[in-house]
């Protein structure tokens, strides 16, 4: 399909913007404009053109010998798109070791803008992963993820969400009274696993722990096959005493 007409020039602007990053980003002593016209293909005027916007911006800067390289503002998303990859290659050894402890596959929860989210996670042919057979963003209320999340968050916080995310009956065990949810995450003690028992998923059976990292809620969690509920409580222990080391790589 076409772009609208109204949109292409904006849209080629972009393009050809992402273009010249790429080709000043790569190389740090410098290009010509020159060089940067053979590079991306641009023709002069219009290269003239995004570079002074760039400049403005801080995205480019200009040397005295007359080349162009990265400007602060490129420098900087470059070293967090960094140091975010390192922090996340760190906390994904620290949820493998957690799973090996523990021996269940482990997951990391978090809640933000309203929404839950488990952006990273570790099982293992030994330790599979639980199959997400309903979106974890719209079951909240049925995984202990979602519980864990949810208890962490305000009185209002916590309606919010349910108000926007109906309480669909997943299995038999599942909570969907909202009154009878908000009475158990109020009663749940502080610091106390919270666990899902089947209410997800027939045969997988999870517990969560907080995982708050300044302004940050998040959560760590395990899941464990129904067969194997003997060990849910001590790996749920497990996990919560060495929780630390994904404390400090969140902080960080």
């Amino acid at each position: 399909m076409a772009l609208d007409s109204g949109l292409t020039a904006p849209y080629r602007s972009v393009q050809n913007s992402l273009r010249l990053l790429e080709a000043v980003a790569a190389r740090p002593d410098g290009l010509t404009e020159e060089t940067l016209a053979r590079s991306t293909g641009l023709p002069a005027a219009r290269l003239t053109h995004l570079l002074s916007m760039l400049r403005r911006e801080g995205y480019v800067r200009l040397l005295p010998d007359g080349a162009w390289t990265a400007g602060e503002a490129l420098l900087r998303i470059g070293a967090l798109s960094e140091r975010q990859r390192a922090n996340e290659e760190q906390l994904q050894r620290v949820l493998d070791a957690l799973r090996d402890s523990v021996g269940a596959a482990v997951y990391l929860g978090r809640y933000a803008d309203g929404e839950i989210s488990v952006p990273q996670h570790s099982a293992a042919p030994q330790a599979p992963a639980v199959h997400e057979w309903v979106d974890f963003r719209s079951a909240a209320h049925a995984t202990a993820i979602g519980k864990c999340l949810l208890g962490q968050l305000d009185h209002d916080g916590r309606q919010d969400h349910l108000s926007r995310h109906r309480a669909a009956r997943l299995t038999s065990r599942t909570i969907t009274d909202r009154r009878i949810l908000l009475s158990a995450l109020d009663q749940q003690p502080a610091g106390m696993p919270v666990l899902d028992l089947q209410e997800y998923a027939v045969g997988t059976m999870c517990a969560a722990v907080p995982l708050t990292a300044g302004a940050t809620v998040g959560c760590l969690a395990l899941s464990l096959p129904a067969a194997e509920a003997h060990r849910l409580w001590r790996a749920a222990e497990r996990l919560n005493e060495q929780a630390a080391p994904a404390l400090l790589t969140l902080a960080l």
